[in-house]
């Protein structure tokens, strides 16, 4: 069997933004942006695939996976940044954590 290629964390990034299917923690998934010696942590929710909710593929929220609120509308709630795509979310500095 041929090995899979291995993927530069762009690449990475960009895949598993692209393919809520393969996020381990389905629906989030953690997020990083590291610069200057400053990390800042991030998730996606993929609201389309749990309540149909579009307008947020490529959202980061703001926030650490741990204090997630449990519903949508406090999830709504918290700070983001949202993009026109996968590749916008990596070249703001955000990649799969």
């Amino acid at each position: 069997m041929p090995r899979p290629p291995i993927l530069s964390p762009r690449e990475r990034s960009l895949l598993f933004i692209a393919h809520p299917g393969l996020w381990p923690l389905w629906p989030v998934l953690p997020l990083v942006r590291r610069t200057r010696g400053h990390q800042e942590l991030g998730v996606m929710f993929d609201f389309h695939g749990t309540t149909g909710r579009t307008g947020f593929g490529a959202a980061v929220l703001v926030c650490n996976l741990f204090e997630l609120p449990s519903c949508e509308r406090d999830l709504l709630a918290l700070p983001r940044e949202v993009y026109d795509s996968a590749d916008e979310v990596v070249d703001a500095g955000w990649t799969v954590d």
